[in-house]
């Protein structure tokens, strides 16, 4: 550890207590109190983690109670060692009456997991929860739900729902009242309604094998939103997604935000993924191309630790290929911190969203930003819906600038999105896990 980093950890541990003590107590919600100890038996037993993901993950195709009922046994038949609640679930399974009780009770125990994750089903749907969080001193960004399209009639409808989006939101942010803390910082005024999209579902042509075809047709689409963006005022966000179409992805957001016509507008940005090991690389590229390309809204960079791990180690496993993300969870938050760092130090260039539940990671980017010389308000915090909201709290209630993640759409387009979330609320090396294991503090904030 450098003795710069090593200043800063007596500030990471006073501001992670802080942030800490400022949790709402799990007497308050006793709901997520038993999603939590769900959770915990999920994260225990390898086993019945993947049949319970590999049913969640059937759910939306299953047509009767029966059906779910028959899918949730053939997957925990799989399983040697039950805990006493699924015994009894294949226990009903021996009756017509008892299926259809247990298909009812696991459809709704999936639409109810669903939930905590997923607002609603189109952002006009999310227009309570949006205000709510507003006049709570939250931010969001809100996620169109949907994965890699395979046709331009998927596209177009992709795009078509972003376009509604921008305009739902537009006006759904201008009947809120003002909140000085999220609508300003040192570089200026931020817009209310902000976006995130993903260039997959704009395209059926992204190919790593051939780039250049999938930027052209995703290029079309793209430069549509980020006009109305600029129209409407809002903030449009393009997410990274696998490492297979990472480069087209910052290639085509890159060459769009160059052109003359978005010089003025719309704020825009890109997401930096700290566990991949060349991240270093991108960011260099990253703060070059601000450099050379000056623009009224600085790029937003968001960091993020990433959600793809899993993918990326079985097709790098598929392929006898080198493995690109950390396989040390220690390494890759140590990189965090380092590209944190290096993000605040970057400024004006760059506007900076550290996106984390990493109680650490976020105590850390508070700290670090102060020793700049800068205002709280000029590092946003991000977290998810349904996985940050205690940290969420935690940081609106203390003044910062905080940014939730809410993704909107069905329950099948949200799947995909929602088997990672589930993923990562269960991973036994992450922050949420050993937080709920009632791991101490100090070991929590501890320098990885």
């Amino acid at each position: 550890m450098s003795a710069a980093a090593a200043d800063l950890e007596p500030d990471i541990r006073e501001i992670g207590a802080r942030l800490a003590a400022a949790f709402p107590s799990a007497a308050r919600h006793p709901v997520k109190a038993l999603d939590a100890k769900a959770m915990d038996l999920a994260a225990q037993d390898d086993e019945l983690r993947a049949a319970l993901f590999r049913f969640v993950d059937v759910v939306p195709a299953c047509r009767s109670l029966d059906d779910l009922a028959a899918h949730l046994t053939s997957f925990l038949e799989e399983i040697e060692t039950r805990p006493p609640p699924l015994a009894v679930a294949m226990r009903m399974a021996d009756s017509r009456a008892g299926r259809k009780a247990l298909g009812a009770a696991s459809a709704a125990g999936v639409r109810h997991m669903a939930h905590r994750f997923i607002v609603a089903e189109t952002p006009r749907g999310a227009e309570r929860v949006l205000r709510d969080l507003w006049n709570d001193g939250v931010a969001t960004s809100v996620d169109l739900l949907g994965e890699a399209t395979v046709t331009a009639a998927e596209a177009d409808r992709y795009a078509q729902r972003c376009a509604e989006a921008l305009r739902s939101l537009a006006e759904i942010y201008a009947r809120l009242p003002a909140r000085p803390a999220l609508e300003q910082d040192a570089n200026g005024r931020l817009p209310r309604a902000n976006l995130s999209v993903k260039v997959s579902a704009l395209t059926p042509l992204l190919r790593p094998d051939a780039p250049e075809r999938g930027k052209r047709d995703a290029a079309t689409r793209l430069r549509g939103l980020l006009r109305l963006a600029a129209e409407r005022d809002a903030h449009l966000h393009i997410d990274m997604e696998s490492l297979d179409s990472r480069e087209a992805i910052a290639d085509l957001v890159l060459e769009l935000l160059a052109e003359d016509e978005f010089f003025g507008g719309p704020s825009a940005g890109v997401v930096l993924q700290a566990y991949l090991r060349d991240s270093g690389e991108l960011l260099d590229r990253l703060l070059d191309w601000a450099r050379a390309t000056p623009r009224a809204h600085p790029l937003v960079v968001r960091l993020v630790k990433g959600a793809y791990w899993d993918h990326e180690i079985v097709e790098a496993r598929q392929h006898g290929w080198p493995t690109p993300v950390f396989d040390v969870k220690a390494d890759c938050d140590r990189n965090f911190e380092a590209l944190t760092v290096r993000l605040l130090e970057a400024r004006p260039l760059v506007r900076v969203a550290v996106a984390s539940h990493n109680l650490r990671s976020v105590a850390h980017a508070i700290a670090a930003n102060r020793r700049t010389g800068c205002d709280d308000r000029d590092l946003e915090l991000q977290v998810l819906r349904g996985l940050g909201d205690d940290l969420q709290h935690a940081l609106a209630a203390q003044g910062f600038r905080v940014r939730t993640y809410c993704p909107v759409g069905d329950l099948v387009a949200g799947m995909a999105y929602l088997v990672r979330r589930l993923l990562e609320n269960t991973s036994n090396e992450s922050f949420l896990h050993e937080q709920a294991k009632g791991v101490p503090l100090e070991q929590l904030l501890a320098a990885p």
